[in-house]
């Protein structure tokens, strides 16, 4: 169950976002919603075996080869596969999973939990963050 205050409290204290599943594709959701975390303030790290770079940044095969610490997890894959990238959260020493709009597993989600992370399921990042702290204006 996500509720408003531990969500703004995430988004809050987070720093670093490893995007598990982001798109290189500016017409995919994901693209467009990393981008907007980004011109927030945040440091997003893409996470997709098939890209080099997304957005500016180096993207990076899987989770375990992402160098130093990472916040928040944010999942953009089917839900069916969830439970590796949960495995791989717990051993990065993450503290949050954020399954988006769409996306459920229970049983990761608890697994998470029963190792100390917070999790998020079903819920975009880009639209709590504007329901909940509101978007800074971009500066060109």
């Amino acid at each position: 169950m996500n509720d408003d205050k531990t969500m703004k409290d995430i988004l809050l204290s987070t720093n670093t976002v490893a995007s598990v599943g982001l798109s290189s594709n500016p017409a995919k959701e994901s693209y467009g919603i990393v981008q907007y975390l980004q011109n927030q303030g945040y440091r997003v790290i893409p996470v997709n075996p098939t890209a080099d770079e997304i957005l500016g940044e180096t993207s990076y095969p899987d989770l375990e080869s992402v160098p130093g610490k990472i916040d928040v997890v944010q999942v953009f894959r089917k839900p069916e596969d969830v439970p590796p990238v949960v495995e791989a959260a717990i051993k990065a020493g993450a503290k949050v999973v954020w399954m988006q709009e769409g996306i459920v597993n229970e049983e990761a989600a608890q697994k998470a939990r029963d190792a100390g992370l917070q999790v998020v399921m079903d819920a975009c990042m880009r639209a709590t963050h504007q329901r909940l702290i509101g978007a800074k204006p971009v500066t060109i």
